[in-house]
């Protein structure tokens, strides 16, 4: 097969290796496009909702809900939570060109209410990548959002190139600021790419 493709003087060096990811990459679920949404739990659905539409600049779109109490145990069935829980409302947001965050409020008589570090089994955080890290930051402090630290940049290996720094949701989810107007250093190594959401 391989020689075949290498005689085929159509096939240029660049294509024939996308090609050969594409094969090898191929998608155990049949017809699996990519991330349709993020879906994460919170105090407040209301207050999340209006920090990320009134500080990150998302998109409110829609309201889901409610769901329960239930007679039977649907909610252990479907959603592997407690039998008795219930979820008031959902909201379904996008930010920029992004995936859609879809925003829950639980009740529960077992819920957990402290959130999870990133060290911690199911720790998670959600980047936004920005154009301007600088300018960015100083608009999070403006707004009193906690910004952790200062601006990192990678300087060597895939990542090269890429600036980060973390910060916090009022509610205390960790979220993530990335920059890499220039690309990262993995790009000289492959002709295949990660998700960029500027393009």
């Amino acid at each position: 097969m391989f020689a075949t493709l290498k005689r085929a003087p159509a096939v240029a060096p660049l294509s024939l290796a996308l090609l050969m990811t594409s094969q090898l990459a191929q998608a155990e679920i049949p017809g699996m496009r990519g991330t349709q949404h993020f879906g994460f739990t919170v105090p407040d659905r209301q207050a999340a909702v209006d920090f990320f539409v009134d500080v990150i600049g998302c998109e409110a779109f829609f309201t889901i809900g409610p769901f329960g109490p239930f007679d039977d145990d649907w909610m252990d069935v479907n959603l592997d939570v407690h039998a008795e829980a219930t979820i008031p409302a959902a909201h379904l947001v996008r930010c920029g060109n992004g995936t859609n965050l879809e925003i829950f409020e639980y009740t529960a008589p077992d819920q957990r209410t402290e959130q999870p570090r990133n060290s911690d089994i199911g720790g998670h955080h959600i980047a936004f990548y920005v154009d301007d890290m600088a300018s960015a930051v100083a608009y999070l402090k403006e707004n009193d959002v906690e910004v952790l630290g200062e601006p990192k940049t990678f300087t060597e290996g895939p990542m090269e190139g890429l600036s980060w720094v973390y910060f916090m949701a009022p509610w205390g989810m960790q979220l993530e600021l990335v920059s890499s107007p220039y690309g990262m250093g993995y790009e000289a190594e492959t002709g295949s790419r990660l998700w960029d959401p500027r393009f």
